[in-house]
């Protein structure tokens, strides 16, 4: 009896669907990565040439803020990381206090700001106070600007003496007096304060040692020691006692950030 579907058909190849006939193209589906992608920031890097020569005195001082939301306190704004920031809880202006235990010559000043993750948290106009204490604080810089990504430095040309590059205080007191878009409460995602090394010489532009840094450095020496010089003229007090020119202790030494 003969089959009515007709005679069968091995098949020995696999049969792959034609889109095309439904109306499509090859097209690669690789996706092209975003133009507009954010590159993430790095403002902790060890390598920064910005301070060369500096060292972070942020462990020297105590730290207090006027307001700020739970767990966005002085902890998170020390916090070497982009990720965490001190945000404020009150009225403006919002004001950051920084009083250290002893007299510093400030050389730098920087804060961290990220207008891409805060927006209108962001501040836009700050007021920098310093003095020896709350009750003679004195206006030497200020700052203003739209939309910063990284860190902003505090100027300080004209604070130092007979009208150096400098600070010399007690006391430093950073004010938030405005945001983005008339924002109220405000983000701050670093602050650093940096005093000169002085392990480290510094240089001029060709490579040598700067000469008046040096003559700097044997004039202080100079005044802890008067009776001791360079030539060998003269002595010490401990020598004129006998005592054979003693080293400074370590606790009469400024104490260095490790």
């Amino acid at each position: 009896m003969a089959d009515p579907l007709g005679p069968q058909v091995a098949i020995t190849e696999p049969i792959t669907p034609d889109l095309t006939d439904e109306g499509e193209s090859d097209v690669d589906v690789t996706e092209a990565p975003e133009e507009d992608e954010e590159e993430e920031l790095d403002p902790f890097r060890d390598d920064d040439p910005t301070i060369h020569g500096l060292r972070n005195i942020n462990s020297l001082a105590s730290w207090t803020v006027s307001t700020h939301k739970p767990t966005c306190g002085v902890s998170a704004l020390l916090s070497p990381t982009l990720h965490t920031y001190w945000q404020s809880d009150g009225p403006q202006p919002h004001t950051l206090t920084v009083h250290f235990f002893k007299l510093v010559h400030i050389a730098k000043l920087r804060i961290l700001l990220d207008f891409r993750k805060d927006e209108s948290y962001t501040p836009t106009r700050m007021q920098f106070l310093a003095g020896t204490g709350h009750h003679d604080l004195c206006e030497f810089g200020g700052w203003a600007g739209e939309q910063p990504v990284g860190w902003v430095d505090v100027p300080l040309e004209g604070c130092g003496v007979g009208g150096g590059k400098g600070l010399r205080c007690f006391l430093v007191e950073v004010r938030v007096l405005e945001n983005h878009q008339n924002g109220k409460d405000t983000h701050v995602r670093g602050v650093q304060i940096f005093a000169r090394d002085e392990r480290v010489p510094r240089s001029r532009d060709d490579g040598s040692e700067d000469e008046s840094e040096s003559s700097e450095m044997e004039a202080t020496e100079e005044k802890k020691s008067p009776g001791k010089k360079s030539g060998g003229k003269g002595k010490s007090l401990f020598d004129l006692r006998g005592l054979g020119g003693l080293d400074e202790p370590e606790w009469m030494k400024d104490p260095v950030v490790r």
